[in-house]
């Protein structure tokens, strides 16, 4: 019987101990990672027909209408949907950070979860305007073809992954069109569109094909998440009372559009849809909101809470119930990396199951959500830090 992956946590802490990869894993965490599966199709995923590999089409989104030649969010999620990568090309490319993260913990055998990377899957397809951009990913990812258009390799994938580092999703609808009109199963980073239109725009054209569309934050996805699912299914600390979101970073208002998504998607994940209305205010690099439901407790969200900074948590999440708070971060007993491997893990899992179960894991009305709830944040701000509807901005 295969080990269940509180096991492989457990296993792989000790393993990365013994090469000086500090990871040692709590008994809390170590509940929140088993979440009662193996890793393995048992997540609910299943292989595609004849055993072949699920083929994936990766685009790199623009900033500013200019490459992200290494683009975070399709770099690193490749790791976990390609089976191999050429370290040494690779490493040309990459800053020392990325090169010991993907050495120590991303392609470190000890931490595989049993099933890294993904069987089922491959990259076939990488597209970005620029081939020479394309070429740097197809150079480090042995048998990736660069796409020669978006038409032409979504005749060729099984599904899309869009990945945006730091973009504003001014480019999203565009490059996501060809692959939802084919129905295809797709991933469209954060914000999925710059506007609450332009994501409106996305949904709409997704639900008119019946593609199978994934969008949202990389914080849905820590293992707390999944602790807190337990502690609600075990009544241990009641219901929950209160939501602190919150993330490092100096705020800024164009920052906001961005990255003030990722608490947004933390609120939305653990307390759901029908947000209400939202309030903000910045002062200095740092914004703290509200966030107001009608049937449900309220939230904070803070972007560039100061107090981050000292242990470099890069973000925290305090669930109040009403028996006591459960605090997390995505570090596992205080290591960053191995938490952030987890949960980038866990959202590539989540984009391989939905590719084979057609399963949306997040619906429409949360990342519609989300969208307005940056705007209605934004327009607090230029009003005073009143309380916004969320009905005035998707108006």
């Amino acid at each position: 019987m295969p080990e269940n992956r509180r096991d492989w946590i457990l296993r792989s802490a000790t393993q990365l101990a013994a090469v000086g990869v500090t990871a040692g894993v709590s008994a809390t965490g170590a509940a929140a990672a088993a979440q009662d599966a193996p890793a393995s199709d048992e997540h609910g995923a299943t292989l595609p027909p004849d055993g072949k590999s699920w083929r994936i089409g990766v685009i790199s989104a623009r900033r500013d209408g200019k490459p992200q030649n290494i683009n975070g969010h399709t770099w690193h999620f490749a790791q976990y949907l390609h089976p191999t990568i050429d370290l040494p090309t690779a490493q040309k490319h990459l800053d020392p950070g990325n090169k010991k993260y993907f050495e120590e913990i991303v392609r470190n055998p000890a931490c595989d979860f049993g099933i890294l990377p993904f069987p089922d899957s491959r990259i076939t397809h990488y597209y970005e305007a620029d081939p020479e951009v394309s070429q740097l990913f197809a150079d480090s990812f042995p048998g990736v073809q660069v796409a020669k258009s978006l038409e032409q390799m979504v005749e060729e994938v099984d599904a899309v992954w869009l990945g945006d580092a730091s973009g504003t999703g001014d480019d999203h609808f565009d490059l996501v069109a060809p692959g939802l009109e084919k129905g295809l199963p797709t991933f469209c980073d954060k914000p999925i569109g710059k506007t609450v239109a332009g994501t409106r725009s996305i949904l709409e054209l997704a639900k008119k094909h019946e593609a199978p569309l994934m969008s949202g934050s990389i914080f849905s996805y820590e293992w707390g998440v999944e602790e807190v699912r337990r502690l609600l299914a075990k009544g241990e600390l009641g219901e929950i009372q209160h939501v602190v979101a919150s993330m490092m970073g100096g705020y800024s208002p164009e920052g906001w559009f961005v990255y003030g998504q990722h608490p947004c998607w933390s609120v939305v994940t653990l307390l759901g849809a029908g947000v209400e209305a939202v309030s903000l205010h910045a002062q200095g690099n740092a914004a703290h909101g509200m966030v107001v439901y009608g049937d449900r407790p309220t939230a904070e969200i803070w972007y560039g809470r100061p107090d981050l900074r000292v242990g470099n948590k890069y973000n925290e999440t305090s669930v109040h119930f009403q028996k006591g708070v459960y605090r997390y971060s995505p570090a596992i007993e205080g290591n960053f990396w191995f938490g952030h491997h987890y949960e980038m893990f866990n959202m590539a899992r989540a984009f391989r199951k939905m590719i084979s179960t057609r399963i949306e894991p997040t619906s429409h009305k949360e990342i519609l959500d989300v969208t307005a709830m940056i705007y209605a944040g934004a327009k607090s701000l230029t009003e005073r830090s009143r309380l916004v509807q969320l009905s005035e901005v998707l108006a």
